[in-house]
């Protein structure tokens, strides 16, 4: 009677030790991204107010193409999973390499298309007179890099996939210190201005495209994996990427729509709405983190076709995602007083956020479930499902949003929307676990 337990508690830390073995890398690597921006802003922001004002109008653009595209991290992520569990590692580099093939396509099509394009696409983002010529100047030399950009989500997700998180987070530290660096000696060693940022930012973000290749090139050759791109592989790794692009849309849209609405409600709202979402969104990385690692080990295990090992490690990531969820939220109670006067000293701002981040504090439990089965989910290569149930919560959200300036209640109010969009995920996500649909086993889905 004994033995059972003690094999569960086994079970359990076996499951707790790879869990945290990706999760804590993984939010590393993802933490450090956005610092990128962080750097350019700081140093930009030295040379004069239009120059900031076109950085944040051309950031804002560059972060949206490429979030849009982060499915080739997720999709390449389940793939690649999937083969290593098959034990076919000559096959997940295979994968992996035509979902590198297809970034390299993507961003080739995103440069054609925005190089003419830059002075419009500032003008639709609103950027001043003064402030659209910076933008357009950082604009058209930062797309340069985007090719970059993406290899290094493909990559990164070939990496993810063969179980491997330290060295993104490798890569990304290196990365953000050779970007510092480089905008610093540019911007004012060479007196480029804001060019000089733009070029420091395309530099190393190539840089990292071109550590991640030798990586996967060298695992290619090992494993003798073709280099070579395979026209029914890209196809295929696009295929798998359309339902996540649609579930990325979704989300954005929400973000979007939130953001529209907070700016009705008036000044103070808005500025306190941008000040919770930047916290939310730094909440979600760490959330984010564990959802990496259920991408990598539910694919393993389904490709491996060991149903029991996905659904008892399903279990625990959910147990894992209440837990920091439970934590977070006890987090950002304690710390309200602390967090809102490092942004503000409107105490007209202070009263429309702090209700507002008491609900957000609440819902984190549900979010860190909300994110363990997505991953869960997208580890399974279950986009369509992902897809539909986005756009489920895409239509809910709408109408309960748009209607909080017609009934008042304000930001709270706002961000009570922003809840029920994630209890709405958690149904979506809960009922498909619970089918067992999403346990379909082999190499490929």
């Amino acid at each position: 009677m004994t033995q059972a337990p003690a094999r569960r508690t086994a079970s359990r830390r076996r499951h707790d030790r790879e869990i945290a073995a990706l999760a804590v890398p993984a939010f590393g690597a993802l933490v450090a991204e956005p610092l990128f921006v962080m750097a350019d802003s700081a140093i930009v922001g030295h040379l004069g107010t239009a120059q900031l004002a076109g950085l944040g109008v051309a950031s804002a653009l560059l972060t949206t193409a490429v979030s849009v595209f982060v499915f080739l991290a997720y999709a390449t992520t389940a793939a690649v999973a999937r083969r290593v569990g098959a034990g076919d590692l000559p096959a997940a580099i295979r994968q992996g390499m035509d979902g590198i093939w297809l970034a390299l396509l993507i961003g080739a099509a995103v440069i054609a298309l925005a190089l003419p394009t830059a002075p419009a696409l500032v003008g639709v983002f609103g950027a001043s007179p003064t402030a659209a010529p910076y933008a357009t100047t950082y604009l058209r030399i930062s797309v340069l890099g985007i090719p970059a950009m993406l290899v290094v989500l493909a990559a990164t997700g070939v990496l993810r996939g063969l179980q491997n998180t330290r060295t993104p987070l490798y890569v990304a530290v290196a990365g953000f210190v050779a970007n510092a660096a480089l905008n610093v000696g540019l911007v004012y060693g060479a007196g480029l201005g804001i060019a000089g940022s733009a070029w420091g930012t395309v530099i190393a973000q190539c840089g990292m495209a071109a550590v991640y290749l030798t990586v996967v090139v060298r695992g290619a050759r090992r494993h003798g994996a073709s280099l070579r791109p395979d026209a029914a592989g890209i196809r295929a790794s696009a295929q798998a990427g359309v339902p996540l692009l649609v579930r990325t849309l979704s989300l954005r849209a929400i973000l979007m729509i939130a953001t529209a609405v907070a700016a009705r409600l008036g000044d103070a709202d808005i500025a306190a709405h941008q000040i919770i979402l930047s916290l939310w969104s730094l909440l979600a990385f760490a959330l984010d983190a564990i959802a990496i690692a259920g991408q990598a080990i539910i694919g393993r295990f389904l490709g491996a076709e060991d149903t029991d090992g996905a659904r008892e490690t399903c279990r625990r990531m959910v147990q894992w995602g209440i837990a920091v969820g439970v934590a977070l939220g006890l987090l950002v109670i304690v710390a309200r007083p602390v967090f809102l006067p490092l942004f503000t000293a409107d105490p007209t701002v202070k009263d429309a956020a702090l209700p507002a981040l008491l609900v957000v504090a609440l819902s984190q439990p549900v979010c860190g479930v909300v994110f363990v089965l997505d991953g869960v989910l997208m580890g399974a290569g279950d986009g369509p499902y992902l897809a539909r149930a986005m756009l489920i919560t895409l239509a809910v959200f709408v109408p309960a949003a748009l209607l909080v300036p017609v009934f008042g209640g304000g930001l709270t109010a706002l961000w009570g929307a922003m809840t029920l969009m994630m209890a709405v995920r958690l149904l979506t996500l809960w009922l498909r676990t619970r089918s067992g649909r999403w346990l379909v086993t082999g190499a490929t889905r």
